[in-house]
């Protein structure tokens, strides 16, 4: 990794298709499937994790070296329809060792929409991909 330089700030944008709302969010759910097209909260946290990654990549060893995120603390307080383009602030206000912790926010060009913070921890990506598979190898049979 390259020293990133303190204070880093990045804005994404994404306007928000009808694919990004809550019928769409697991549409095998009857309940999400009933309830209003706005952007779903977990698309929202895809879209704060999507500008720290953005934000961070070019001091990072990509795609060898990568961050995943590890916690996320953050209001969902205003509906946004699709078609409304929203406006995600990332900024990395510290690094511990692997950790990084970002305050981020999101605006969808009416109202504020999130605020909050995210943290994601810096991996090794051979590193993570084998363990992963050594988890998958010695997981019990799951019952279908």
């Amino acid at each position: 990794m390259k020293p990133i330089p303190a204070g880093l700030t990045h804005r994404f944008t994404f306007t928000i298709p009808p694919t990004k709302t809550v019928p769409h969010l697991y549409p095998e759910s009857d309940i999400f499937r009933a309830m209003p097209e706005v952007l779903a909260t977990g698309y929202m946290v895809g879209l704060l994790e999507w500008a720290c990654v953005e934000a961070i990549r070019p001091y990072l060893d990509w795609p060898g070296e990568l961050t995943l995120g590890t916690g996320i603390c953050v209001s969902h307080s205003a509906a946004t329809p699709p078609g409304f383009t929203v406006t995600v602030t990332a900024r990395l206000d510290k690094i511990d060792d692997r950790k990084l912790t970002f305050t981020v926010s999101a605006h969808d060009g009416a109202d504020t929409i999130c605020e909050g913070t995210h943290e994601r921890t810096l991996v090794d990506r051979a590193r993570f991909d084998g363990k992963v598979a050594e988890k998958s190898a010695n997981a019990p049979l799951q019952q279908q």
